[in-house]
């Protein structure tokens, strides 16, 4: 993927996160999941089917974990994957190395206001390759700017 492309899917997952059910203790987040050859194979927002859904973790459950297109995907995320939860079991960095996705594009590292996120971290540790817009976050910032409040 070139850097358009990388742009143009995560505005594409901004947009896609405008569909989130409003929250005042969730952020509004959408996902992407592209194969290798840039066709869309997924995608989720967060609260999609259920109030405790997030982006990442239903654009993965719409895909069968063996999928063979995961090990060559990338995942388009408006903010920074979780690595702490309350509501699930498994977070979604957890779920995204599960899945073997090697490619994480994201605008806006998670701000501590719920959590220390860590996401980055744990994903280029385990080494995924993590690229970040941080031009692209003040959108995401807007869409969550009533959790600020």
């Amino acid at each position: 993927m070139t850097d358009h492309d990388d742009r143009y899917w995560l505005e594409q997952a901004i947009d896609l996160s405008r569909s989130c059910p409003p929250s005042q203790t969730a952020f509004a987040v959408g996902a992407i999941i592209l194969d290798d050859a840039g066709q869309i194979i997924s995608t989720g927002y967060s609260r999609e089917t259920d109030p405790k859904d997030h982006a990442e973790e239903v654009a993965l459950s719409k895909l069968s974990p063996d999928d063979s297109r995961l090990p060559t995907a990338t995942i388009y995320t408006t903010l920074e994957p979780c690595s702490k939860r309350a509501s699930r079991p498994r977070t979604c960095t957890q779920l995204i190395l599960a899945a073997g996705i090697p490619r994480v594009v994201l605008a806006w590292r998670e701000p501590s206001l719920f959590v220390d996120c860590e996401g980055v971290e744990l994903l280029t540790s385990a080494g995924l390759e993590v690229i970040e817009y941080p031009d692209l976050a003040p959108a995401v910032r807007e869409l969550n700017a009533h959790l600020f409040t």
